[in-house]
C-alpha cells in the first residue's frame, strides 16, 4: 500500500507532503519518507494528546465548544439544584477536561490523570451541598471512565443534588474554527512548508513556549504526553 501510495504521489509529480494528524500519521509519514516522499508532519487532534506539542490543531476549537455547553448547562443547573455530569472527549488524555473545568469553575474534574473514586465524588458533593451551601455543581469527566448516566442516577441518591448526564460527543469535533486554532495552525503549516523549501524533511512541527520548533519524527515518537498537574491544583482550588 505504502509502495502504492509513493507511485501515486510520483505519477501527479508530488514529491513532498505535509501530514496532519498523530502518531499514526507520523508514522506513515517516516515510512513515506523512507520512501522517497520528503514528509513534515503537524499535530492534528481535538484531545491534545500528541507528545511534543503544548498545542495541537483543533484543540482550542474544541475547548471553547465544550465551554459554551457548559456555560448553558450551568444555567440551568442553578435553577433546579442540579449536578450536570458533563462528558467530554480525551480517553488517553484529560487536558479537554481539564482546561473545560477550568475554564468554567467546574466543582469536581475527572480525568485519566486523576484516577476515579466513586465514594469520594459522591462524599465531596455532600459537602459542596451540606456545607457549602452551592446551588448546583459541575462534573467534568473524560470518556470511557464511567458510565455517566450511572453516575448522575447515584448522584440523586446518595446526595442533594438532582444528578444530570450529558454526553457531549461528536459536536465537539465540528464547528468553525478559533482565532487562536487558526493562528497556530498557519504558524505551523508556514514553518512546514519553509522546512520542505530548505530541503529537511522528516521533521514534526510542534509548539513550544509559544514558539514554533521542530523535530525529528522518531524523537517525536519517543516521546510520552504528560499533563501539567499545576491545572489540576489550580481546578480544585478554585472550585470550591
Amino acid at each position: 500500500i505504502q509502495k502504492k501510495a509513493v507511485q501515486t504521489l510520483q505519477n501527479a509529480k508530488i514529491d513532498a507532503v505535509v501530514v496532519i494528524g498523530g502518531d499514526g500519521s507520523y508514522r506513515g509519514a517516516m515510512a513515506l519518507t523512507k520512501l522517497g516522499i520528503n514528509c513534515i508532519g503537524l499535530p492534528g487532534t481535538i484531545d491534545n494528546d500528541i507528545p511534543g506539542t503544548d498545542f495541537t490543531i483543533g484543540f482550542d476549537t474544541a475547548l471553547n465548544t465544550v465551554v459554551e455547553a457548559v456555560d448553558k448547562l450551568r444555567d440551568t443547573s442553578s435553577s433546579h439544584h442540579r449536578c450536570s455530569v458533563v462528558e467530554v472527549m480525551g480517553n488517553r488524555c484529560g487536558d479537554l477536561a481539564v482546561w473545560a473545568a477550568i475554564s468554567c469553575g467546574a466543582e469536581i474534574v475527572i480525568t485519566p490523570e486523576t484516577g476515579y473514586d466513586e465514594l469520594d465524588v459522591l462524599e465531596r458533593l455532600r459537602y459542596l451541598d451540606k456545607a457549602v451551601k452551592k446551588r448546583h455543581a459541575i462534573v467534568v469527566i473524560s470518556e470511557k471512565i464511567a458510565d455517566v448516566d450511572e453516575l448522575a442516577r447515584k448522584i440523586s441518591q446518595n446526595t442533594g443534588f438532582a444528578g444530570r448526564a450529558t454526553v457531549l460527543g461528536h459536536v465537539q469535533r465540528g464547528g468553525s474554527p478559533t482565532l487562536r486554532d487558526r493562528v497556530t495552525a498557519s504558524r505551523m503549516g508556514y514553518h512546514a512548508v519553509e522546512l520542505l523549501r530548505k530541503g529537511i524533511y522528516n521533521r514534526v512541527v510542534a509548539t513550544k513556549a509559544e514558539s514554533i520548533v521542530d523535530y525529528d519524527i522518531s524523537v517525536a515518537l519517543s516521546m510520552y504526553k504528560t499533563i501539567d498537574t499545576t491545572l489540576l491544583d489550580i481546578g480544585s482550588t478554585i472550585s470550591i
